[in-house]
């Protein structure tokens, strides 16, 4: 069988400019469902990759590929959905937003939560854990003070966001400095050259932004009715804390996130029939459909009526679809090439690193998975920093400031699919809160064209 041939650049920059058109097009013109679309872009991209000479089977091979290197993405949504339930029938969720109203004054909240999300993120060193347990917590609290849920959503994503690019435990952080071939620490200590005042900067804006809507939190007699709904609902008490320290300890003893969640959804589950009165077939069903709240009171019974794993059938199916177009996108060399193409033209250090944040953003794009575009870049650009004499910890700043902050922006990624799921928002509608994510890359391009935080090697004399 004859093999198939490597596309030019300017096939390459025409199949993936295609898919981005069918994206943005379809999103913010024609409302057509994302899952659609990419259904879409597969088509197209398939199509492509025929007239290279690929055959149908290794087209599906290709497809099959991407979704194997995120499987371990599903299982954890499967996990998130199933801990969201527990985590409310426990009564765990309720407790943290009735202690938290007494606690977050809305003059404070947004810089305090991101606080909040940053030190559980950086302790555990997961995103998507900080998400789907604190971060809902904060979307109900916000949403009980009467701050926008969107920019509530920003603060949570900006937080977890933080942890998970500087946490020694976190997965992106080890891939980056594997990928560039570098040390973790001085990965870590490379980033905070970009990251610390960046981080100085979305304090600053949320602590401004929340003044700002400090004045539409509800009344004090409004605040005291949603109380009374919680304590009537559950029963309150400190021990409904519990689940949360349990998977708060685990991860930082470095117990894998799964082992780790099931330990906290165990916890949960077993409060719950203890302490809240549940039967326990109960429990095991809302473990799947989600717990269903029924407490009179509309805001409270929007926040509760969420979880289990028919939650996040709408996050899996997207993911599936995305990781397939990415397989099928790397595979046929579409990507690889057109990052190749512009490599060539690259003459400053600064543009160097500019191209790879882009390339890390353009990556998550067309392939779906934050990891795999950390992985890519690592392999795409190693050469050409060597060239360039920088220190190898320059390549890993760079992907992650690419790669892992814009993964969640973008609603057919996997993390972006994910937070759909557990937050029920969109990127689109948080994206301009998210100001860590988008600041943090934008600053770095602009310090190092300005040729501060270039590292290069020193030279044997």
């Amino acid at each position: 069988m004859k093999e198939p041939q490597e596309p030019r650049f300017w096939h390459s920059l025409l199949c993936f400019g295609g898919v981005i058109a069918i994206v943005i097009a379809g999103l913010l013109w024609l409302s057509v469902s994302l899952h659609s679309l990419l259904l879409v872009a597969i088509v197209w991209v398939a199509g492509h990759a025929a007239l290279l000479g690929f055959q149908f089977q290794q087209i599906k091979s290709a497809m099959i590929s991407g979704i194997e290197k995120g499987l371990g993405a599903i299982f954890i949504f499967f996990l998130i959905g199933i801990l969201i339930a527990a985590l409310i029938e426990s009564g765990t969720i309720g407790g943290l937003i009735y202690y938290g109203v007494d606690i977050l004054r809305p003059a404070i909240f947004l810089p305090a939560g991101l606080l909040l999300c940053s030190l559980m993120s950086l302790a555990t060193g997961t995103a998507w854990g900080t998400i789907g347990t604190i971060g809902v917590v904060l979307m109900g609290l916000g949403s009980a003070l009467g701050i926008p849920l969107p920019l509530v959503a920003g603060m949570v994503v900006s937080g977890a966001s933080f942890g998970d690019k500087m946490s020694p435990v976190s997965d992106t952080t080890n891939l980056a400095a594997m990928s560039a071939d570098t040390d973790l620490y001085a990965h870590i200590k490379s980033m905070m050259y970009t990251t610390v005042p960046t981080y100085v900067i979305c304090l600053i804006l949320f602590t401004i932004v929340g003044l700002y809507y400090s004045g539409q939190a509800l009344s004090v007699s409004e605040l005291i009715e949603l109380k009374q709904q919680l304590a009537a609902e559950f029963w309150i008490n400190p021990l409904t804390l519990l689940p949360l320290i349990v998977l708060f300890v685990l991860s930082i003893k470095r117990i894998p996130a799964e082992a780790s969640m099931l330990a906290s959804v165990a916890t949960a589950a077993t409060l719950a029939v203890v302490m809240q009165d549940r039967a326990v077939m109960e429990v095991l069903n809302s473990l799947h459909v989600g717990y269903i709240a029924d407490t009179g009171h509309d805001r409270l019974d929007m926040l509760l009526s969420r979880g289990g794993i028919e939650s996040m059938m709408w996050t899996m199916s997207l993911a599936l679809l995305a990781l397939s177009l990415g397989g099928l996108l790397d595979h046929s060399g579409f990507v690889r090439v057109l990052l190749r193409g512009l490599l060539v033209r690259i003459k400053r250090s600064a543009s160097l690193m500019a191209t790879t944040i882009g390339a890390g953003v353009a990556a998550n794009m067309s392939m779906g998975e934050g990891y795999l575009s950390i992985i890519f870049g690592g392999q795409i650009f190693k050469d050409s920093y060597e060239e360039d004499n920088l220190e190898k910890h320059m390549l890993s700043r760079c992907l992650e400031e690419g790669a892992t902050l814009s993964t969640s922006l973008i609603p057919w990624t996997t993390s972006g699919a994910f937070i759909t799921g557990v937050l029920g928002m969109s990127p689109l509608e948080y994206a301009p809160w998210t100001f860590f994510n988008y600041i943090n890359p934008m600053l770095s391009i602009l310090l190092a064209y300005m040729g501060f935080g270039i590292f290069r090697k020193k030279r044997d004399l």
